[in-house]
């Protein structure tokens, strides 16, 4: 069992989905297990740094309560302060949690805060030109998959496991491909792709495992390019991608490196873990750069 036994649950009071009755029954597990449970209301990155300040001075665990958009709100800010993080899930994708192997329910999240064990992961940091450099956890990507999450938006009447799936056809069914340039390590790779995602983790999109090989400990980054093709095409093959036997496709590539740079033309949305981050540079542009933060972070795994 973890020797800490305060935990600060970070809640966003106007997340969707069941986080607050999941923060709740998480505290009441914690405090039954005799944990002091200090709870912090965040709707910003104002308040979430202050709640990370104040629980790591404390030597709290940092508990994200919601889904892989919380997670990396708090990871970068954690990973700052040598803080440990630990997660409740409660959102839409939850695919941080998934890698790692957390469950995702209150009780079962909160018997690994506190039988699991603190082990450092990779994050990513992504920096596009002029803009602040952003930690991410799982995944950044461009393309229709950027498309897809803006379009999840538009799609709370679904219920939340229909969400991804719906509007990742939605986006396929209108793609633009893009001519993209790839730098990996110092080698360019150019491709008309249909998406391009940069993984840290397998998963991404509520469950599919874009990047099958990815691991949070190798300090490596998967690179998987869907290349081009028919909309017909690419609608048939989207099942693969949960099973992750997409790799195995003529027109997938996969490259692994440290450090990745990334534009093409046209310009089309990036994200990064369920969240916009901006606009693909155009090919004559200076490139975004993304790049892996070995053992970045200390988060609660299973045992």
């Amino acid at each position: 069992m973890l020797t800490p036994v305060s935990h600060t649950l970070l809640v966003n009071p106007r997340a969707g989905g069941s986080t607050i009755s999941v923060a709740a029954a998480a505290r009441s597990a914690l405090e039954e297990a005799g944990c002091t449970v200090h709870v912090a209301l965040s709707e910003g990155m104002r308040e979430t740094r202050q709640a990370v300040d104040e629980a790591c001075s404390r030597g709290d665990v940092l508990v994200a309560v919601g889904g892989d958009g919380t997670v990396a709100s708090a990871a970068g800010l954690v990973a700052e302060r040598d803080g440990v993080l630990g997660l409740v899930p409660s959102g839409r994708g939850n695919d941080f949690a998934r890698m790692l192997g957390i469950p995702d329910h209150a009780r079962g999240a909160v018997d690994v805060l506190l039988r699991g064990q603190a082990e450092r992961v990779d994050l990513i940091a992504a920096t596009l030109p002029g803009e602040a450099t952003r930690l991410v956890v799982g995944s950044v990507y461009s393309g229709v998959d950027a498309h897809a999450v803006e379009l999840v938006e538009q799609m709370r009447w679904l219920p939340t496991f229909l969400q991804y799936p719906v509007s990742a056809v939605r986006s396929l069914a209108s793609y633009t491909p893009v001519e993209v340039e790839v730098v990996v390590d110092g080698v360019t790779h150019c491709f008309g792709a249909a998406t391009v995602v940069i993984a840290n983790s397998a998963y991404y999109g509520s469950g599919m495992q874009i990047a099958p090989d990815a691991s949070v400990t190798d300090g490596l980054l998967d690179v998987v390019v869907v290349s081009a093709s028919s909309r017909r095409s690419l609608i048939s093959a989207m099942p693969t991608i949960y099973s992750g036997r997409h790799v195995l496709r003529d027109d997938v590539a996969v490259l692994r490196g440290r450090v990745v740079e990334i534009r093409g033309t046209p310009r089309v949305p990036m994200g990064a873990d369920g969240e916009p981050l901006g606009q693909l540079p155009a090919r004559d542009a200076e490139a975004a750069r993304v790049e892996v933060r070995p053992s970045a972070l200390q988060v609660i795994t299973p045992a």
